[in-house]
């Protein structure tokens, strides 16, 4: 009979086992000391490897296994506050390689990762949005610093999740300054079992026919109607969201009442036609759509 391991506890041992060696250690002598057989060892350690918890050099004719540096073991939920600072300060001096093992750091030690979204990304994200706004940096320095936190959240993205197919959700973004929010949103829904369509900013795709095409990718992702599906629009300019909105709310007479739509904004209150909710908090957000897969079970 195969025995079964909990993967997290093997990434606490390994860092433990690996964090105070200077030398590295071979495969073998890791599988030794975690007491695990060195066939599926060397499984567990492609597989964190390929996290970018630990690396691999080749000395001579021996393989050494090393943690990566700057991983340590951190404790949740105490440590969020240190990690938003630590995070902040790596993303603003553009040091990604320093940014990007921070989040596999949190992750790795258990950190919820909804919680990494809303407590140390989201911030991020609207802290160099200010200083763009501030004039305190140049479209090409946001560009670059975007993309480090782009990636960061590509990282909670690569966290397996079994899905589940009746909580099912589509994200947009108007303009480009919603885009990372909507992608930050689309990786927490991830990690909470929802099938997420991520669409990216769709400021080009506003023209008369949209509401055609909206319904037609609808069928295409959601053909049997199972469970609930949310639109969900992340937009800062009320134009676009009054165009998005209507396009949403011309489908939910096609698909029903299990279609929901939902404003990530702060420019609109709830009196919009046909939207279900509006806030400019993605945890609120997160949260809602929550409530709202709840009620559905419930019915």
């Amino acid at each position: 009979m195969t025995r079964e391991y909990d993967v997290d506890k093997i990434r606490e041992k390994l860092i433990d086992t690996l964090g105070p060696s200077r030398t590295g250690l071979t495969g073998v002598e890791i599988a030794e000391k975690l007491r695990i057989n060195r066939v599926t060892m060397s499984k567990y350690l492609k597989i964190f490897a390929g996290e970018g918890l630990i690396k691999q050099k080749n000395m001579g004719s021996v393989n050494l296994w090393f943690i990566e540096e700057g991983v340590d073991k951190l404790s949740f939920p105490a440590d969020f506050f240190q990690v938003q600072n630590k995070y902040l300060e790596y993303v603003l001096s553009g040091l990604s390689p320093e940014a990007h093992t921070l989040i596999r750091t949190a992750l790795h030690s258990g950190a919820v990762p909804t919680k990494i979204v809303s407590e140390v990304i989201i911030p991020t994200i609207e802290a160099v949005e200010n200083s763009y706004n501030g004039g305190k940096m140049g479209r090409s320095e946001k560009n670059f610093l975007d993309e480090i936190i782009s990636t960061s959240i590509s990282l909670i993205g690569l966290l397996e999740e079994e899905i589940n197919p009746k909580k099912n959700a589509v994200i947009l973004a108007t303009d480009y300054q919603n885009a990372l929010l909507a992608q930050a949103a689309s990786a927490a829904l991830r990690t909470e079992k929802w099938r997420v369509s991520l669409l990216g900013d769709m400021s080009s795709a506003i023209d008369v026919m949209f509401d055609i095409d909206l319904q037609r990718f609808l069928n295409k992702i959601w053909p049997k109607r199972d469970g609930i599906m949310i639109v969900i629009i992340f937009s800062s300019k009320e134009g676009e969201i009054k165009f998005f909105s209507q396009a949403v709310d011309t489908s939910t007479e096609k698909f029903g009442k299990n279609l929901h739509l939902a404003l990530c904004t702060k420019i609109v209150k709830k009196s919009k036609t046909g939207v279900d909710f509006v806030s400019g908090d993605v945890e609120n957000l997160l949260q809602w759509c929550q409530t709202v897969f709840e009620s559905h079970q419930n019915q």
